[in-house]
């Protein structure tokens, strides 16, 4: 396999040029993107250049302790992220998140890190890191749907929920339509994602591999088995947090509380 084709500082500069046509549409639709638009790239050219030469600094250390940290410090970022997104409190949800998030980073992790890859030292940076973050990546993105709908959907339909616990269920068997819905639109999306992989598109990680100069049936067997991973993540991550909310979600009487939500629903 060749070696992959550089991209030199002057040319990647030139590809930000083609943005005028999405710019320019956003001006003339009146659309409001311009702007946060240009302050999305700044930022990710500026986080991505940090992480660039941070991750060159711990790849070469491989220190377990500081690979842990950076990756708790991910989870951090993860999961104060989906609850500013969802409108979520901090105060009551975000330790039941982060346990949801460690739990569910340990099992996949150990699983296909240690199980899958057969990896000799699991914390190697160049697998650990990497692979973790694309598990908390998505398991935040479909976090904020996911909880979003849910408490939301107990906050707004609560005479639902009420009538379920009058009529003689459970407070496990009231709770089960509000998370099937939850689950659904959180995890729906990746299905229909999964099932068309493949034929749509070629996966990020996938196409990465081959620019590197893997070959195309070493590069499938990877994305086959992070996007398993993936999937898996998301949906241990989803249901942790919401088992784990619920502890701190309801007040005395069985009740929502009201400040489950940073600005409190009408």
């Amino acid at each position: 396999m060749s070696h992959i084709q550089d991209i030199s500082v002057v040319n990647l500069l030139i590809s930000f040029s083609i943005l005028i046509i999405p710019l320019a549409g956003f001006w003339y639709f009146r659309v409001g993107l311009a702007k946060a638009t240009v302050i999305a790239l700044i930022r990710m050219v500026v986080q991505l250049s940090a992480v660039a030469v941070y991750l060159e600094f711990i790849f070469r250390l491989n220190n377990p302790f500081i690979n842990l940290a950076w990756v708790f410090l991910m989870i951090l970022v993860g999961v104060f992220t989906t609850l500013k997104r969802s409108n979520l409190s901090p105060r009551l949800l975000a330790f039941p998140l982060i346990i949801s998030g460690i739990t569910s980073l340990v099992v996949i992790d150990a699983f296909f890190l240690g199980f899958i890859i057969h990896l000799p030292y699991v914390f190697e940076s160049q697998y650990f890191i990497p692979i973790s973050g694309m598990i908390l990546g998505n398991a935040m993105n479909h976090n904020i749907v996911g909880l979003n709908a849910y408490f939301d959907g107990l906050v707004t339909n609560q005479n639902l929920y009420y009538f379920l616990l009058i009529n003689g269920k459970s407070k496990r068997a009231a709770l089960n339509p509000f998370i099937r819905q939850a689950m659904l639109k959180a995890l729906n999306p990746m299905v229909a994602n999964m099932s068309v992989m493949g034929l749509i598109s070629l996966p990020g990680m996938m196409t990465g591999q081959i620019l590197g100069g893997n070959s195309p049936s070493t590069a499938i067997r990877y994305q086959i088995m992070i996007m398993v991973a993936i999937f898996t993540g998301c949906s241990i991550n989803l249901m942790l947090s919401i088992i784990f909310g619920n502890k701190v979600a309801f007040d005395a009487m069985g009740g929502v509380k009201r400040n489950i939500f940073r600005k409190e629903k009408a």
